[in-house]
Formats: C-alpha cells, structure tokens, sequence
C-alpha cells in the first residue's frame, strides 16, 4: 500500500517527494522551528540529506512515511496551495533495532507563520487515524524535550500519554537537554477506545 494522500477540514497532506525538497529547506531555515531539535538552522546539503533518509525510510514500511501539509483549497491538487509543515509518521526505528511495523513515530514541524492555529493537533489526528485503521500498527510512540510545552500539549490533545522521562548525552547540548526528553505513547486499543 502506497502513501495515500490525507485530508482533514483544512489540510491536504501529500506524501513527501523531491518536489518538496524546497519547502524542506525553507522551513528548517528557521532557528525558531528548530528549537528543541538544532542549535540553528540547517544547511542545504544537511536539509538535502535528510530529505534523502526520508524518502528512503518512507519505503520500508507499506503506508509510513513522511507528508507535507498544505491548507486545502478547492482545487484538487496543491499547486499555489499555502504550505503549512511537514509530518511525520515513519515506522519507529531506534538505533538498536531493525525497521518493522510494529511501531510508528509521530512527528511534526510546523512553519512558524502558522503556529498556534491548531494544525500539528488536526495534522496528528488524522495521523493517527490513518497508523491505525489503515495501516495497522499497534502503537505510535512520540518524543519530544521535556521543555517542549507546545509539543507536549500536542501529543496530549491527541489522546497519547506520558509514558517516561529519559535522559541522553549530548555533545552540544541545547539549552533545557539537563530536564531530559519524553516519550509519550498510544496503542491501537486505546485510539479505539476514545474514537
């Protein structure tokens, strides 16, 4: 099963492709939207390389991926459509362990001109919506900085709970690492339960 397009009441969300690689760069151009993740923004050839690990991981697992969110018009495609982010839904993949589709990462980043409207929340509804009914997976995990308030109230207004606080070594750490990083989760069950 390929990546379907996704659409809430006022998002398209297109699976990722070269074609977007542009508006990649545009929004990890922002220091402010990479807060919690980089010290400042990224470079071309560091946006140009992820782009290409995302493309990649967004093969591995029928359905998982990686979406760019556009607000939705009355058009049927996103030509001239207003960019709003890029969501993430890749199988969850720690360092330690093989791909599988036992589990799904949720993520999401938000151009910061359309902060505070309530997009990650109805982006990661339909996320989740899609991990579990159409794809199938048993959970979706999710993690973000302690200090990540946005975010953390995000995941929450989802329906996914605290599971724990860790804590990681970093070499460069950004301001706020020494409170740690959470990681909140929801399983197919619960989802269920609430919908």
């Amino acid at each position: 099963m390929p990546q379907p397009v996704l659409r809430t009441e006022r998002l398209v969300m297109v699976p990722l492709s070269d074609g977007h690689l542009e508006l990649e760069v545009q929004l990890d151009a922002d220091a402010e939207v990479l807060k919690y993740l980089w010290k400042r923004p990224r470079s071309r050839a560091e946006v140009t390389a992820s782009h290409g690990e995302r493309m990649q991981l967004g093969r591995e697992v029928d359905g998982l991926g990686y979406w760019v969110a556009f607000r939705r018009t009355d058009g049927k495609d996103t030509a001239g459509a207003e960019f709003i982010g890029l969501m993430m839904l890749p199988p969850d993949h720690p360092e330690d362990r093989p791909v599988t589709a036992d589990a799904a990462a949720l993520g999401y980043r938000i151009a910061r001109k359309h902060w505070r409207q309530g997009f990650a929340s109805e982006a990661a509804g339909e996320l989740l919506r899609h991990a579990f009914e159409t794809v199938g997976v048993p959970r979706v995990v999710a993690d973000t900085m302690a200090v990540n308030t946005g975010s953390r109230a995000v995941l929450a207004r989802v329906g996914m709970r605290y599971v724990r606080t860790h804590f990681v070594e970093f070499d460069d750490p950004l301001p706020g690492t020494d409170q740690g990083e959470v990681l909140y989760q929801i399983t197919r069950k619960e989802w269920r339960s609430r919908h």
